[in-house]
């Protein structure tokens, strides 16, 4: 089977200095001049700044017709880079994307709104842009706002929505207009729960109609649910990839050792009362101290404690 998403030896480099004003003036030149010294003068540790930053580099996959596909790690990675040379929103500075079919993204709350105009003229908006005729999108229009749940909003400017009313329609929106390829990066943190859920739902409904999820998150919980394949990110390479179950205790063994644990050395200032005091508190998980947990793993509160009487 053809892939529908191949991604081949990606790079992307970002400039941490800025420009030269085009039109300077003594001020400008100034602070330019300023700017310059600092970013070339050493560090701290002896070594000169970076001038630019490789959020993604030399990154390779390949997403079947009809995949979830989870992309995790942690912030920083590379993730929402990734995602935003999928979107077309950023060109990558090497390498090569190729998408064989619409594609509707929802990177960030409002993704691709006009404040001023209302939630029903955003439908149509957005579905204009994805290749929707109006036709296609009066027929999903009933479906996008009871999913939606803002009917009595809709003909209200979206400069006046909530960021969980913006993510409500902004969801709807990509999940109804049958996109071949949907990407969803970490806006369902905003959602309440059950809100969460029926996203969730949504897009393994997607997923059984043979389009393609690409989905972003931090909660390992839903990236386990969701995908059947993830791949982990760190320092903008991909360092793990094949069944999700892996990949998560991948990435969780790789955050078990920068946490998890609390001591409190000095048993005057430790939580507690002149009867018992606190002396450490941890999490455990397969014997490893853990930041994160796996909810389908056991777990052990480990607390310590002094007794004062």
């Amino acid at each position: 089977m053809k892939p529908i998403v191949v991604v081949e030896n990606v790079s992307k480099r970002y400039r941490l200095r800025q420009g030269e004003a085009r039109y300077g003036t003594l001020r400008d030149s100034i602070s330019q001049t300023l700017k310059t010294w600092s970013n070339s003068s050493p560090a701290k540790n002896g070594r000169a700044k970076p001038a630019s930053i490789w959020a993604l580099k030399d990154v390779s996959l390949e997403v079947q017709p009809g995949e979830v596909v989870g992309i995790i790690g942690r912030n920083g990675a590379g993730k929402s880079t990734l995602l935003k040379i999928l979107s077309r929103i950023t060109d990558p500075t090497e390498g090569r994307v190729s998408l064989y079919g619409r594609v509707a993204s929802l990177l960030e709350v409002g993704t691709g709104f006009h404040l001023e105009l209302t939630g029903r003229e955003n439908i149509f908006l957005n579905g204009a842009i994805l290749g929707m005729k109006k036709a296609e999108i009066e027929r999903y229009f009933d479906d996008i706002t009871d999913f939606a749940e803002i009917e009595t909003f809709l003909d209200t400017p979206v400069k006046h929505y909530s960021s969980g009313m913006f993510m409500r329609l902004a969801f709807a929106v990509a999940a109804h207009l049958e996109p071949e390829i949907l990407l969803v990066d970490e806006v369902l943190a905003v959602g309440d729960h059950d809100f969460q859920q029926k996203c969730l739902g949504k897009m393994n409904a997607v997923a059984r109609g043979g389009r393609t999820v690409i989905f972003v998150s931090h909660n390992m919980a839903a990236v386990n649910q969701l995908c059947s394949r993830s791949f982990l990110l760190d320092e903008g390479r991909i360092t793990r990839s094949g069944p999700t179950a892996e990949v998560v205790a991948e990435y969780l063994r790789l955050n078990s050792d920068s946490g998890g644990e609390r001591i409190w050395s000095d048993i005057a200032t430790a939580p507690g009362n002149d009867k018992i005091r606190l002396r450490s508190v941890r999490v455990v998980s397969n014997g490893a101290l853990r930041t994160e947990v796996d909810i389908d793993q056991e777990i052990c509160i480990e607390v310590e404690f002094a007794n004062l009487v």
